[in-house]
Order: C-alpha cells, then structure tokens, then sequence
C-alpha cells in the first residue's frame, strides 16, 4: 500500500509546477483555514457522540474515551491506511472496560452504513438541485435521475437492515447450519455468529424512531460540520465556488479517502480532489487544484493527527492486553462473553 501510495502521488504530482504549488498555498486566507480546522476539530467530538448513542443498546461507554478513541482511530487510519480501522475497537475496550471489542466493532460498522447513507443522501439531494456549468449541460443530463437512484438505494439498504433486524434469529440460525462445516474452524464459525448476533442487537436502534431520530440527527450534524470546512478551504483560495459545488467536491474527496493507503488515502485523496475540482472549473490553474488538494487533506486529517498522538502517549495503555484482545482465541471469548447481554 505505501508503494501504492507513492506511484499515484508521483503520477499527481509529475507535470506540476511545484513553485506554483507553493505560490498558490501561501496565498491561502489563513482564516479561513483555521475556521476549517476548528470545525473538523468540533466534528470529532460528534463522532464521539454518535458513537456513545450507537452503543446505548449493548452498554453504557464514556464519552471522554470514545472522544480520544475516535481521535487514536483516524490518526492510525493516516499513519498505516485502513488497516488503521481496527485499532478503534480494541483500544476502546482497553480504555473503558464496560465496552467489549465485539460491540465496538458492531457499532462501528453501523457508524459507516449511517456514514455512507448521509454521504449519499448529501451527494444525491446535490445533485438534484445541482446547476451545470454554462454550455455543459450535455455532460449533465443525466444528474437528476442519478440523485434519485442514489436515494433510492439508501432507502431500499435501510428496509433491508429493519427486515434483518426483525428476522435476526432466523438468519442466525441458517447461517449456524450454513458454516457448519469441518474445513471452518469453530473459533471462526463462533465469530461469525457472534457478530452476527451483535448487529441484530446494535440494529434495535431502528425499533425505537426517538433513537434512530437521534443517530440520524448527529450523523447529518457531523457531515454538515465536514461540508463546511470543505467550502472553507476552496473560499481561502479564493475560487468563485458555491456551497452546493463544495458538496460535489466533497463527495469525490471523502470517497477517495477509503483507498488504503497510508497517510490518510495519500495520492488517491489528492489526486480525485484536484480533478473534481478541474471538472467543475476546467480553466483553473492544475497548480491551484492541486494546492486546493494538498490544503483540504491536512485540513481533514491533520487535527486527527494532534489529538491522536496526544491520547496515545498519555493513555497508559497494555501492550500485552492489546495482544490477547487480538488472540483468536481471547476474541471469540470477548464476543461470547457479550451474549448473555444480548439474550
């Protein structure tokens, strides 16, 4: 992956002008720079809430530690790439012994379908109201119908999560007689079902409306406090750009940043950010683009990056419990010892 990452930086950045580069991100507003950062900073702690309301229906959980958790999260996504993702869900339960690895694990994966429901629904609603460039509506015609399609399948994924919620025990018990082979390992077929088991308890959520409300309301809140700064980081560079194009922007951007490469989707960030950027304003300088890239991802990853480190050297944290959380064998007893919980 980080040779990856260094064949698609070296391909973003081999016809540039890098005196032009840094020409352009001197000339950034600062103050608009540093309102982004704090706003991304705010979004953090959004996270961290969302995370406390997901985890309601398994366990009780702290804040502060799921706020410092979030933070040592997205700073090992930029250091080591998604690989990163699994620190969050063994370091919560080092910090806050109530939370197992397994409900963190669940409540992270319904973290990323809320995620990408609202990024869909962002991309999808700007889409609808999206304005084409003078003499470009060819390129757009069909944008309308995509918006629509897109929240189509967030609706029919959602229906899909409620019908699994509701038929959990059903499917549970197929799947025990699917895996049920010799060539699976028990301790695999136990993670399995276990898992399985803990999505249809962190899926109650969608039984009680006041709950889901909730979850949907700090999900929108959180990608509205990371739409902002977006817009920010394009007005600090002194682009003619709306709110609505920010979004489109946005969406490439945020996508972009799943490739798993090391320091936060490096290469592939950059790269998707500057050509949107050059699709919506083809008359800009690919220079300004690319400094508008370089900006927006420390913007998105460098607060994470602070407080990441930060909590890490003061967290006080067993390397040897880190160890036996990772066991297979300790893992299937983390997760099983959930279940009487979940009953």
């Amino acid at each position: 992956m980080f040779l990856f990452a260094v064949v698609i930086l070296w391909y973003f950045g081999k016809d540039l002008d890098w005196q032009q580069v840094s020409q352009s991100l001197r000339r950034a507003d600062p103050w608009y720079l540093g309102g982004a950062v704090f706003i991304i900073c705010f979004g953090y702690l959004l996270r961290a809430i969302r995370w406390k309301v997901l985890l309601e229906p398994i366990t009780p959980s702290s804040l502060k530690e799921l706020f410092a958790t979030t933070t040592v999260g997205f700073a090992a996504i930029f250091l080591i790439g998604r690989a990163g993702e699994l620190v969050r869900p063994m370091w919560l339960p080092m910090r806050d012994k109530r939370v197992r690895p397994s409900a963190a694990l669940v409540t992270l994966g319904l973290e990323r379908i809320f995620d990408l429901a609202a990024l869909v629904c962002f991309f999808a609603v700007n889409l609808l109201w999206f304005t084409p460039p003078a003499g470009r509506e060819g390129e757009f015609e069909y944008i309308k119908l995509i918006g629509w399609l897109m929240l189509a399948g967030v609706i029919v994924g959602f229906v899909f999560l409620y019908v699994y919620q509701r038929i959990s025990a059903k499917v549970i018990a197929k799947t025990a007689g699917i895996i049920d082979k010799r060539f699976i390992p028990k301790r695999i077929q136990s993670i399995i079902l276990s898992l399985l088991k803990q999505l249809g308890s962190a899926l109650a959520i969608l039984k009680d409306w006041k709950e889901t409300a909730l979850v949907v309301f700090w999900t929108l809140t959180l990608w509205f406090a990371i739409s902002i700064p977006t817009w920010l980081v394009l007005l600090a560079f002194g682009l003619p750009i709306g709110f609505s194009d920010s979004l489109f922007i946005m969406g490439f951007a945020v996508v972009s940043s799943v490739v798993p490469t090391p320091g936060g989707a490096a290469g592939a960030f950059h790269t998707a950010t500057a050509a949107s950027l050059l699709f919506l304003m083809p008359d800009i300088p690919r220079e300004d683009a690319a400094a508008v890239s370089i900006a927006m991802h420390l913007v998105y990853f460098a607060p994470a990056i602070v407080f990441g480190l930060y909590y890490f050297a003061h967290g006080d944290i067993s390397i040897e419990r880190f160890r036996n959380l990772l066991s297979s064998e300790h893992a299937v007893e983390e997760i099983e010892s959930e279940a009487p919980n979940n009953a």
